[in-house]
């Protein structure tokens, strides 16, 4: 089409002439025989001026032309025809765009179908940015599609250009998952001879996929006995089979030298097997990688002084450390001293049920102070103690000394008395609005009939509140009301504490609590800053002034520690993570391209962190290979959440699960999966096992003392031998019959009989381990001798203090404990046996038997019944002969002072009748 200067113009004005022209949707205007294309995106630079008569038109074409003449009529189809022209144009460009786009993508699938490889979240993002960065808008495109120009202009062709389009617009991760799918299938048959040969063991399904998937990141939840390590190796051989990395480029990590010296062996033999001759995979320890990277990094690789090297050195290195700082600060050794004695204990929250030490004969929990007496409240303790320390003469619950008892009410007790002078105390469960927990029913009305009974009879009373303990403010408080009344306060860390008194906290265990401190606050790569905002962040609801009273010592402990480390110019373990971390994040090239950890779910935060530095280059690899139920090293800075919140912590991963165990009969792994994922935050899983059952998978034994475990063991060693010699038992092809015999503590190892090689030694092979020694281990027969109250689980919770250096844990009541047990009881290969004595039943065990996993027995088989305490849940209802004849009471006497209502009479009216003899 063609417009030109219209009649009027060019008589009238003597228009001069023009010609603008669209052919073949494209614009041009000619100018004294001259013809200017003018490109699309100068379309919008027209300007109409419309007049009377007609309309000027502006156009660009290098500089400004102005076109008289265009008739008003024309106009209109001028317009028409440039909107027609734009719309085929930026069509047709996006259309260009989105082929060009596509046929990438066929490119990238064709090659990684070529190169058998996994189209991995690196690949499908690349490609996902340069889909957004075409910048097409979906409306848009819509609009311009359904156009009538757009639909006639399209003809015979509109089926392809639908079919693109719709294309274009599909879900891409969902259909490159199904690409992914597809090629897994094509893998698993391709490379069978790989997977069925790698390991002595073919591998099964899980496993198989497991190895296939390729992606970016994968995560390996691994039952106990599933085979983790034979995937773990069969992964490095499968990317080394298919050229996806070189040998050189993939490191196997492990938690420590007997691990990392595993995997070498594995890999090796696997390797063998295979013919793969001259290929070496490596495997190292994190903190032997972390040095390596260190002396890349830097050109210099650190050392580490003995002392940071070893446990024991450790503790005493820093006990040498916290010496000095109370040689040269009487500040710091008052602290220390207070600390330990009136706060070290005081910190539990679990239920006070849980913790008690004692109760009373309607079954009240209570905790024992350093002065001996029996109190109600951990708060009421702390007070105890204070002044107790400060040498402060009180009685707690003194009977007030006017008779207020009524037909409704006790007489009246109040909490802390000062004979001294004449003083009472009252603290009362107020908080910072002087309000009670809600649970505490009429608790203001008794607060204020104190206050008017002490006004109405004249007596002096002093108040104190929760919220004042929780801030400290009550201990600048009692020392200023007791000082105005002339008491001259007397610390005294060194005054004797009764037989009967609280065990304060010993200055080992003290510095045990800060060692494990310091390795979670460089395991997090905290420093003194971000302890004071974390402690700044608390609620007013927690014991703050501990966590204050805390900080005070360890902030100048762990400037001290890394003193000494400068001093002897090395670093210790967590440096060596952190400062790897610290070179990788800010440059130094990963040598690595496939990283793979094994135990990952006891890795820390800088170990994680260190991982994510490793796999931080586009197309590298990240295998983390763990099982969340057997997460069991918080104390040694394992943070679960780095295995259970994987995804998050790496912005994406693929999942797997080896559900499939070779170790536990189906009934071990039944007991202890229901056992372990109570905890809700666990991941779910379900375990099938291909172990045929041996004999009875749980049995329970209880003896009459702890003196009587040991034989309780010789005897049930003694079954075990019988069977095996008589055949009732079946023998192991090829080896000996194993047995772990394990325990919460070192201690228990007492419980082993002597001389057990003479005895069993050619039948059977028994070994000691801690439970957490035994990690990664098995044994066919597993024995737990201290399935006792206090030992298993162990009540020794982290210090809440903990919480300043550590991610929000797991607040599931002895969750780590649970894990504990979990992996205790998975060592079997065939049964496991837990030994327990009168009334000290664990509370696993406890649940074990109200799960109706095992019933608790005598050690010839007969079933024990038991009544539990109804006063405090804990201990169970024995018969006992006394000079007044028999009895039942409590087995926990004198921790619980219950008996039966009848027996209680009985021993009232037996008292009577001999005083009236």
């Amino acid at each position: 089409m063609e417009w030109q200067p219209s009649f009027l113009s060019r008589l009238f004005r003597r228009a001069a002439s023009w010609r603008l022209t669209i052919e073949n949707n494209e614009l041009s205007v000619t100018l004294s025989d001259q013809t200017y294309p003018i490109p699309l995106e100068a379309f919008s630079s027209l300007r109409f001026h419309q007049g009377l008569l007609w309309t000027n038109v502006t156009v660009w074409i290098g500089h400004e032309v102005n076109l008289v003449g265009l008739s008003n009529a024309a106009r209109g189809t001028l317009d028409h025809q440039l909107r027609s022209v734009t719309s085929k144009q930026h069509f047709r460009a996006y259309y260009a765009k989105i082929m060009a786009w596509l046929k990438e993508v066929d490119q990238v699938v064709v090659t990684a179908d070529a190169e058998h490889q996994w189209l991995t979240h690196d690949m499908q993002q690349e490609l996902l940015s340069k889909r957004d960065a075409l910048g097409i808008d979906a409306k848009k495109l819509k609009a311009l599609f359904d156009s009538p120009v757009i639909q006639a202009a399209m003809g015979d062709n509109k089926p392809r250009v639908q079919g693109r389009l719709r294309q274009w617009s599909q879900d891409w991760p969902e259909h490159w998952k199904a690409r992914n799918q597809a090629h897994m299938i094509r893998e698993l048959d391709a490379c069978s001879h790989l997977l069925d040969h790698v390991e002595s063991r073919e591998l099964n399904d899980e496993q198989a996929k497991a190895v296939v998937c390729f992606d970016n990141r994968v995560q390996l939840i691994a039952s106990a006995g599933s085979g983790k390590t034979s995937t773990m190796v069969a992964k490095a051989i499968y990317a080394v089979h298919r050229g996806f990395v070189a040998p050189s480029e993939i490191i196997m990590l492990a938690f420590n030298k007997d691990a990392a010296q595993e995997l070498q062996e594995r890999g090796a033999q696997s390797l063998a097997r295979l013919g793969m001759a001259g290929v070496t995979i490596n495997a190292l320890t994190f903190h032997s990688l972390g040095l390596k990277i260190i002396g890349g990094a830097t050109g210099k690789k650190p050392s580490v002084p003995k002392w940071a090297t070893k446990a024991d050195l450790g503790l005493e290195k820093l006990g040498v450390i916290v010496d000095t700082l109370k040689d040269s600060s009487d500040e710091f050794r008052t602290k220390w001293d207070l600390f330990r004695l009136v706060f070290g204990r005081d910190h539990s929250t679990a239920p006070l049920r849980d913790v008690a030490e004692a109760f009373d004969r309607e079954g009240e929990a209570r905790l024992i102070t350093l002065n001996g007496e029996y109190v109600a409240s951990q708060e009421e303790r702390l007070i105890a103690n204070w002044l107790f320390y400060n040498g402060v003469e009180y009685a707690y619950e003194r009977p007030y000394e006017h008779d207020t008892a009524t037909a409704e009410h006790r007489q009246y007790v109040p909490d802390f008395y000062y004979p001294a002078l004449n003083l009472y105390h009252e603290h009362f469960a107020f908080d910072a609005d002087g309000q009670a927990p809600a649970h505490f029913e009429n608790y203001a009305e008794g607060a204020d009939w104190k206050r008017k009974t002490h006004a109405s009879y004249g007596t002096q009373l002093i108040e104190s509140t929760s919220h004042q303990l929780r801030t400290g403010e009550i201990f600048a408080h009692l020392s200023q009301e007791l000082a105005s009344r002339g008491v001259v306060l007397d610390p005294n860390p060194d005054r004797p504490i009764p037989d009967s008194g609280l065990v304060p906290l010993d200055h080992i265990d003290l510095v045990k609590v800060l060692r494990a401190f310091i390795s979670h606050y460089k395991s997090n790569s905290l420093t003194a800053n971000n302890l004071h905002e974390r402690y700044d962040a608390l609620p007013l609801s927690v014991f703050k002034f501990r966590y204050k009273m805390f900080l005070e010592l360890a902030i100048p402990v762990i400037e001290g520690w890394d003193a000494a480390l400068k001093a002897d110019g090395g670093i210790d373990f967590e440096d060596m993570i952190n400062m790897a971390a610290d070179c990788l994040e800010r440059g130094y090239q990963s040598p690595y391209r496939l990283v793979m950890a094994d135990e990952y779910q006891d890795a820390s935060r800088a170990r994680a962190r260190l991982c994510r530095a490793l796999v931080q280059e586009p197309h590298s690899h990240l295998f983390a290979v763990g099982d969340d139920w057997q997460s069991i090293n918080r104390f040694a800075g394992a943070d679960v959440s780095v295995m259970t919140g994987f995804v998050d912590w790496y912005g994406h991963g693929e999942v797997f699960r080896l559900e499939k165990t070779y170790r536990c009969p189906q009934a071990i792994c039944d007991a202890s999966s229901q056992f372990v994922a109570k905890n809700p935050a666990q991941l779910q899983k379900t375990v099938i096992s291909v172990t045929e059952p041996v004999g009875p998978a749980f049995q329970a034994f209880q003896l009459s003392s702890r003196d009587q475990v040991r034989d309780g063991l010789r005897q049930y060693l003694d079954g075990l031998y019988q069977g095996l010699s008589t055949g009732a038992v079946p023998a192991a092809d090829g080896r000996l019959i194993s047995v772990f015999v394990l325990g919460r503590y070192k201690s228990d190892a007492q419980f082993i009989p002597q001389g057990w090689e003479q005895r069993y030694g050619n039948k059977l092979e028994i070994r000691f381990k801690t439970i957490h020694t035994s990690k990664g281990d098995q044994a066919d027969y597993v024995l737990i001798p201290g399935m006792m109250v206090g030992g298993f689980p162990s009540l020794k919770g982290d210090d809440p203090v903990f919480g300043l250096v550590m991610p929000e844990g797991d607040t599931y009541l002895y969750g780590e404990e649970r894990r504990l047990f979990y992996v205790a009881v998975t060592r079997a290969r065939r049964s496991v046996a837990m030994f327990t004595v009168t009334a000290r039943n664990s509370p696993f065990l406890t649940e074990l038997v109200k799960n109706g996993v095992v019933m608790v027995t005598d050690i010839k088989g007969e079933p024990i019944q038991e009544e539990r305490c109804p006063a405090c849940q804990h201990g169970v209802v024995l018969q006992r002969t006394g000079k007044f004849g028999d009895f039942k009471s409590c087995s926990g006497f004198p921790r619980c002072k219950y008996k039966p209502e009848k027996a209680r009479r009985q021993g009232s009216l037996q008292k009577k009748i001999t005083r009236q003899r």
